[in-house]
């Protein structure tokens, strides 16, 4: 096995294993024995454990956002429509085997400012989303798509946590696309 699929290995094992198990309780030994990498293969692709952690939230930032941008534009036909069924596609989600929360509010939590790099990319992500709600609110004709935008990611953000800790996930998602869907019909001009 070449350098890169090595490393795109342990990109691979380290989401599951973080997304399951958190940072803190995910450890570096545990990653090696599951894929089999020696330790020395690791650091040559990663000086510290917090690089794979970076290379990993960045991986799943792409992942995560095209399947949800995939998701939402097959879900409708209208811009209205697919900014109304984000939290049709946050209930796959929630309700998916991989789901175990958010990857970034867990490392948010878990690292404190000392660990900038992974907070950075954490901020880098939620601005990211943030910006997809936006232009789905300007793509359906929001009064004000920065504070629809704002307002929606607020509702998917408590909406992931609600479905972690709630163990309700359709509950989770169905309220807060209840909430969504009144805030998208006030902003939209018919």
């Amino acid at each position: 096995m070449n350098k890169i699929s090595k490393k795109q290995q342990l990109i691979d094992k380290a989401i599951e294993l973080f997304s399951k198990h958190g940072y803190h309780g995910t450890g570096i030994d545990t990653i090696l024995a599951q894929t089999g990498i020696s330790k020395r293969t690791l650091y040559n692709h990663f000086a510290s454990k917090e690089e794979l952690i970076v290379a990993a939230l960045n991986e799943y930032d792409g992942r995560f956002r095209e399947w949800l941008e995939t998701e939402v534009t097959s879900s409708g036909n209208s811009p209205q429509q697919r900014l109304e069924s984000i939290f049709d596609v946050a209930e796959k989600w929630f309700l998916s085997r991989s789901f175990f929360g958010c990857m970034y509010i867990t490392a948010v939590g878990e690292f404190t400012e000392d660990e900038v790099n992974i907070r950075k990319v954490c901020k880098r992500y939620k601005n990211r989303l943030r910006q997809y709600f936006k232009t789905l609110s300007i793509d359906a004709g929001a009064v004000d798509p920065d504070g629809l935008a704002d307002e929606i990611a607020l509702l998917f953000e408590g909406a992931t946590v609600t479905a972690q800790v709630s163990k309700q996930p359709k509950l989770a998602a169905q309220t807060a696309k209840r909430v969504a869907k009144s805030l998208i019909q006030n902003q939209i001009k018919k």
